[in-house]
């Protein structure tokens, strides 16, 4: 048994490879600079809402084994966006499904009265029916996840290199 959890225990620096979520090598250079890579740091905000901070991010969460909570902000984010009310009641039950109900396949950590609300919030569901319990996930995430991503091996390599490929090219 000792010999089977070990693997897990190399949490948040066992990533072999981050080149997958950035650009391309011929891209890199001009779009991922030291200054952007810097700034994720600066907020939260700016960690999502960058395109590569994102990929990043969700990289680092999955060397962790812990992507349900960026996975189930992403899914509120595209429910929001839905026009079509037939499309909402069927995301809403999906993401529910996936994420809110108790043991769901990738279950998110809310205290039961928010699953609640958001169970009865989803009867007749509304653009903003997740919005409590995203705010939740946004806050826990901001203030565990986030933290550990700036302290993780992963940023601190990409860091590097944006600052190296900034060298070279003034050089």
């Amino acid at each position: 048994m000792k010999t089977r959890l070990g693997c897990l225990s190399h949490k948040s620096d066992s990533y072999n490879d981050f080149s997958e979520f950035l650009p391309p090598a011929h891209e890199t250079t001009a779009r991922l600079s030291t200054d952007e890579v810097v700034r994720w740091s600066e907020s939260f905000d700016s960690l999502l809402t960058h395109k590569y901070g994102l990929a990043a991010f969700r990289t680092f969460l999955k060397s962790e084994f812990s992507d349900e909570n960026i996975e189930f902000w992403m899914a509120c984010e595209d429910y929001k966006k839905i026009k079509s009310s037939a499309k909402l009641v069927s995301k809403a039950n999906k993401i529910f499904k996936e994420f809110v109900e108790v043991q769901a396949p990738r279950e998110i950590n809310i205290d039961y009265r928010t699953r609640e609300r958001t169970k009865q919030g989803l009867a007749d569901p509304t653009p903003t029916s997740l919005n409590e319990v995203q705010g939740k996930i946004y806050s826990l995430m901001e203030k565990d996840s986030y933290p550990r991503f700036l302290r993780s091996k992963m940023y601190q390599d990409i860091v590097n290199r944006a600052q190296a490929r900034g060298q070279r090219r003034s050089v």
